[in-house]
């Protein structure tokens, strides 16, 4: 599968475990190459879908002028939206448990922004999933900070953790989404490159 992709060498540009094991899942051959210090910030004009898709823009522009014709990268951001505002990764513990208290018992929506780049051309889109968390105690946000250490993690939570088989009531879009890369979106939009 995805035969036209072989005059291209696939770029991925992220440290992510979750995106590597996800693009892996597609069967496509990558290597990953990273920037230390991309600026991840954007205008506080932005919202929703449009805050991960303008980083993941913005990550491609400061691999681009590196890109050899003969490679094809993906930048991709990730972000949880609650109540018109970023939960990003933690800074803290506290911080972590701050967000988890605040998803509890609510939905939540997780965005991720990918861009397709090469020296000639560029694609991108954002994925949507709704997520409702059940009302979770005190004692198992606790526990899952301090047993997973999401500091990584937008909204301090992966899906694929013990808080996602407890915590996750309802999805309403890609599960993969929520993991970072919404790989079936990816895997269409991989197929249509010429």
């Amino acid at each position: 599968m995805l035969d036209n992709l072989k005059k291209y060498r696939i770029i991925l540009a992220s440290n992510s475990p979750r995106r590597k094991e996800l693009l892996a899942g597609l069967g496509v051959d990558y290597e990953v190459r990273t920037l230390p210090d991309v600026d991840e910030s954007y205008p506080d004009t932005l919202q929703g879908g449009d805050i991960p898709l303008y980083i993941a823009r913005e990550k491609a522009a400061a691999y681009r002028e590196l890109l050899r014709p003969d490679e094809l990268m993906i930048t991709a951001d990730t972000i949880v939206w609650l109540d018109g505002r970023v939960l990003g990764k933690p800074r803290d513990r506290e911080d972590a448990l701050r967000m988890l208290r605040d998803m509890s018992g609510r939905t939540h929506e997780v965005f991720t922004g990918v861009c397709l780049t090469t020296t000639t051309w560029q694609r991108s889109f954002t994925s949507q999933t709704e997520v409702r968390f059940a009302s979770l105690t005190e004692e198992e946000i606790s526990w899952y900070v301090d047993k997973y250490q999401p500091m990584d993690k937008a909204g301090a939570y992966g899906v694929q953790e013990w808080i996602g088989y407890v915590g996750v009531e309802y999805i309403a879009g890609s599960y993969f989404n929520i993991m970072g890369l919404p790989v079936q979106r990816l895997y269409r939009e991989l197929k249509n490159v010429e």
